[in-house]
């Protein structure tokens, strides 16, 4: 794994910090700006008629295109400038959150929802990427948990675009948004810089040089998916893709019919309750793994593992249980372990990987996340149907997440056998 070389160990400056913050809340926008339409259903309906099936093909669209679309966005982020995929996708759809609120017709709105996933998916792998070439060291997970904090505001925020829908005219939210995102897209256009770009001090020294010879998609997926560890990875990413769409899918509805309560308390406890619960796992995970990988540098490895083993177990005991507030508590204790998954991924990625392929890889690991998820809410939908509760459902899926933690520890094997040869080579040099 990485830290090597005490070079590696550099902290980097506070640029380096800044650039973090800076994407932080350009996060919180990219979030914002697809989800604030879930939450005015009934006021876009009263302006431009649709069944509800169209309804939620509008959501379902963005995730299709935005899923397919991540491995070339990586592939562009890798391949070329990673700060101006990061502006053009970000000018991109917040022209397209602008002129959303033109729109008078249905297929007009599920054009811009369309583009809105293609724009949408070439940020975070271009993002991550670039986090990581500020952040070598014993910051990786900490620069990362943060910038993903953003991602979580920008979801709890969503619910101002129904608030704007109910005091206004429906389109008002996106024409706000919209205009703030162009001018925070101009904002980043003058602050950001590529990693080589940046102040003296602001980067920690490389290892080696980087690799600068051109390659091909074919190349980059090549590469991937030849080398076990990203296999594994990709599974594991994909079995907690599948419990995370399922429980922000099904979750006010377990709620909702476990315990009977009202739509507006399920829906209270299933985000107001969650979100906080996985901020707080973001920041203490990347913390966690930075601070012991200092003396262990499979940390970032160990610290996922640690979490999905009390994570699933939270899954299960929340959907036996018969005591809401029992069944709350517990599933803010998933939301918060399963975040220091979330927070090493990307380190693990820069730890299995070469350094080219970086974003290439992650836009990869998120369309495995989204299509499987994507198919396992679908899935839940058609197990109700043949009335299956979803408190079984959930004990099936939280069984099948502990199970995956097996790919973590053969990753960690492999990772150690790279480290083991790596050196042995610089010792018969």
């Amino acid at each position: 794994m990485e830290n090597q070389n005490p070079t590696l160990q550099t902290k980097p400056g506070k640029y380096a910090w800044f650039v973090v913050i800076v994407l932080f809340i350009v996060a919180a926008i990219n979030i914002l700006d697809r989800t604030m339409i879930t939450t005015m259903r009934l006021s876009i309906k009263e302006s431009i008629p649709m069944t509800e099936a169209q309804f939620g093909l509008l959501s379902s669209v963005f995730l299709w295109v935005y899923g397919f679309m991540n491995p070339i966005a990586g592939f562009l982020a890798d391949k070329f400038s990673r700060v101006k995929v990061i502006i053009i996708s970000m000018l991109v759809w917040s022209v397209t959150t602008l002129l959303t609120a033109k729109v008078t017709t249905f297929n007009q709105l599920l054009i811009t929802r369309v583009v809105m996933g293609l724009s949408e998916a070439c940020y975070l792998p271009a993002a991550l990427a670039l986090i990581m070439d500020y952040h070598k060291g014993p910051t990786q997970s900490r620069a990362t948990g943060l910038h993903m904090c953003g991602m979580q505001l920008g979801g709890s925020l969503g619910f101002l675009g129904g608030y704007m829908a109910m005091n206004h005219e429906w389109n008002y939210g996106f024409k706000i948004f919209g205009i703030i995102g162009i001018a925070y897209t101009i904002f980043a256009l003058c602050v950001l810089r590529e990693a080589h770009n940046a102040p003296v001090g602001a980067v920690a020294v490389e290892e080696e040089p980087e690799d600068k010879e051109p390659f091909s998609f074919w190349e980059a997926f090549k590469h991937l998916f030849t080398n076990k560890a990203f296999v594994m990875l990709a599974i594991f990413w994909g079995v907690v893709g599948i419990l995370g769409q399922i429980e922000a899918a099904w979750l006010p509805t377990f709620y909702q019919e476990q315990f009977g309560i009202t739509q507006s308390k399920a829906g209270f406890f299933a985000t107001a309750c969650l979100n906080p619960a996985q901020m707080v796992g973001l920041l203490l995970g990347g913390t966690l793994a930075d601070v012991w990988s200092k003396k262990n540098r499979y940390a970032r490895i160990l610290i996922p593992i640690i979490g999905v083993c009390i994570a699933a177990p939270a899954v299960f005991f929340a959907s036996y249980t018969t005591i809401l507030w029992v069944a709350v508590g517990f599933f803010m204790v998933y939301g918060m372990t399963r975040m220091f998954v979330d927070t090493n991924l990307m380190p693990i990625i820069v730890a299995s990987v070469d350094k080219r392929y970086r974003a290439t890889g992650y836009g990869l690991m998120n369309m495995f996340t989204t299509v499987l998820g994507g198919l396992g809410v679908l899935i839940t939908g058609m197990l109700r149907d043949s009335q299956i509760e979803l408190r079984a459902i959930f004990q099936i899926v939280s069984i099948s997440l502990l199970a995956s933690v097996i790919f973590l520890i053969l990753i960690k094997r492999i990772v150690e056998k790279k480290d083991k040869e790596a050196a042995a080579s610089n010792n018969n040099q």
